[in-house]
């Protein structure tokens, strides 16, 4: 390498930031030809194939604690609280008695109270108040619902590889009006980040994807993206990868560049119906921050002042995202009642006999 090259290797470690050129919006180089419906489709059939052993998120690390925590996965409301020696209790948030909602209950000495007439649960299994198998992995709390998910159940759930200490999490929370199949397929399409969120990411180029075989062996499952996110006129490029490790997860690794082996952990849990018969799903993304600059070791010691813009930021991105989740359940079952498809006879006959349609008396001319 020249003295010219190895200079501009080391002002580019140093500073990993580019100035962004003013590209308006509509004049991005457009995605929609490589968005491929069926490669999208297939890839997510993939991710729902697999294992989950039954596990879902109920909540970040941080929210369970002295105080019952409230959860609900398919219908299932759940009530969580640490015991006085910090671990995770989770069963049913009806009281056992007469239903009362434990979540609004008090915990003391590690027992939930019930609010109504002081029923004290210790967290332990009885005859009439089930316990739920927990696992705690430091950033989220999972519960295995055996009976909900159905399938073999795990001793753990398929917790993603995070980076090594030290680093920083956040985890951001938000439902949405859509069913959690939504969720992972909003990012089983790393095409839109540019186009729906360009105050965040820019210059995105999908360098491979998956193709639409049933059969692709899992590590080769994957999306390689290029992006520069985005910090005002300035940006960080990365090289990211998205996978799908079960139904519920997708994960974004950095590859190469600034943070890598920084992972945002996307978990979708499904919510049940409400009472408008529409179903509901909760994102809880969870991001694991990691540098080796040395400045970054100093970084954790203000770990409460940086979080919430990383949640923030998080924040913004899923609303967002949310509405396309809700859009693509919209559509789905449009298609399933048959109301997208009123207009195909009409494109089909036209394309037939490729003549434009006889134009109604006294009409103008049609072209």
């Amino acid at each position: 390498m020249s003295a010219v090259g190895r200079f501009t290797r080391s002002v580019k470690k140093a500073w990993p930031f580019e100035v962004l050129p003013r590209t308006p919006w509509a004049r991005q180089t457009p995605t929609y030809r490589q968005a491929s419906p069926q490669l999208i489709s297939a890839a997510l059939a993939r991710s729902q194939a697999r294992p989950s052993g039954n596990w879902y998120v109920v909540g970040a690390s941080t929210d369970i604690g002295a105080k019952p925590f409230g959860a609900n996965v398919a219908g299932a409301e759940l009530v969580c609280w640490r015991d006085t020696g910090g671990e995770v209790r989770i069963g049913p948030a009806g009281c056992p008695h007469l239903g009362a909602d434990l979540c609004t209950g008090t915990v003391d000495r590690g027992h939930l109270v019930c609010p109504w007439h002081g029923l004290r649960l210790t967290g332990r299994a009885r005859p009439d108040w089930p316990s739920l198998p927990t696992f705690d992995d430091g950033v989220l709390v999972w519960a295995r619902l055996d009976r909900v998910g159905g399938e073999e159940p795990t001793d753990a759930p398929i917790v993603p590889a995070r980076p090594e200490p030290p680093r920083l999490a956040a985890v951001t929370t938000l439902r949405g009006t859509c069913e959690a199949v939504d969720i992972i397929a909003n990012r089983m399409d790393p095409w839109h980040g540019a186009w729906f969120h360009p105050y965040s990411f820019t210059q995105l180029e999908v360098l491979s994807a998956p193709g639409e075989d049933t059969d692709i062996p899992e590590e080769l499952d994957r999306f390689l993206v290029a992006v520069t996110f985005r910090i005002g006129r300035l940006g960080v490029p990365v090289i990211a990868e998205f996978t799908s490790p079960e139904p519920r997860t997708l994960v974004m690794r950095i590859l190469d560049g600034e943070g890598s082996g920084s992972v945002v952990e996307t978990h979708a849990v499904p919510n049940g119906h409400g009472r408008d018969g529409l179903p509901r799903a909760t994102v809880v993304e969870a991001v694991v921050a990691h540098s080796d600059r040395p400045g970054f070791a100093r970084a954790i010691r203000v770990a409460p002042l940086i979080t919430p813009f990383m949640r923030h930021a998080a924040n913004r991105l899923w609303r967002d995202d949310l509405a396309y989740a809700e859009r693509l359940n919209i559509v789905r079952e449009q298609k399933a009642a048959g109301t997208a498809e009123l207009l195909t006879p009409m494109r089909e006959t036209t394309r037939a006999d490729r003549r434009p349609p006889a134009a109604a008396p006294g009409s103008a001319p049609t072209d």
